[in-house]
């Protein structure tokens, strides 16, 4: 069933977001989701798949990591520099993600999407009840970042590590990573008209899924 917002027809009648901040569950709720219901997942950075033919005039945001030299320079960008990456980074991978999506349009399969795109324009592409916010507050971000054992940031504490001040390299790369979790962005999030779940400890993975679910219609 099709419905209308803002007077539009939604695209992609098929699909269910998740988006928020990290640390949130997003990308475990993804795979899961999909999992349970039969369901095509598209993770985390799943517009990745389309970068190796990237334009660098096009999406200078997404090929500055593909095609940079030294990954020293990643670290030692001040906070202002790494903000402005970070937001031209989200609108690159909003491009590429509804380039994707539009593939992916006529699945008969539930798509789940771990996704980058605007607040605006999931109002405007997805079916009513197909957006989930899940939240994990400003500071767990910052806090948790190097506690992951994932490659990447691995890779990126050993290259502070080998700074020539690694206090200092940490230190700023912490406040980089403060100015792109923000309690205002935080808000955003919290307060855009969308369900929205927020990070409990004490809940269980299986109970989040329930919760998820229930926030999608599928239970």
């Amino acid at each position: 069933m099709k419905t209308s917002q803002e007077g539009r027809s939604p695209r992609f009648d098929n699909a269910y977001f998740i988006n928020g901040t990290a640390y949130a569950g997003k990308s475990t709720m993804v795979k899961l989701l999909a999992e349970k219901h039969d369901g095509v997942a598209c993770g985390e950075n799943y517009h990745n798949a389309l970068l190796p033919e990237l334009d660098k005039k096009e999406f200078p945001g997404l090929t500055y990591t593909r095609d940079l030299a030294d990954w020293h320079d990643f670290i030692r960008r001040t906070p202002d520099e790494y903000e402005a990456w970070i937001d031209r980074t989200s609108r690159e991978c909003e491009t590429l993600e509804l380039r994707i999506l539009e593939g992916l349009r006529e699945q008969e399969k539930p798509v789940f999407v771990d996704t980058n795109i605007s607040l605006e324009t999931l109002r405007r592409v997805a079916l009513q009840g197909h957006v989930l916010i899940m939240l994990a507050g400003p500071e767990v971000s910052v806090r948790r970042f190097f506690e992951r054992p994932d490659r990447d940031k691995q890779f990126l504490y050993q290259l502070i590590m080998e700074e020539p001040d690694p206090d200092f390299a940490l230190e700023n790369f912490r406040q980089c990573l403060m100015r792109i979790n923000t309690q205002e962005r935080y808000e955003r999030f919290l307060h855009s008209g969308f369900p929205v779940l927020l990070r409990d400890e004490g809940r269980t993975i299986e109970q989040t899924l329930a919760l998820a679910e229930k926030a999608f219609g599928l239970i």
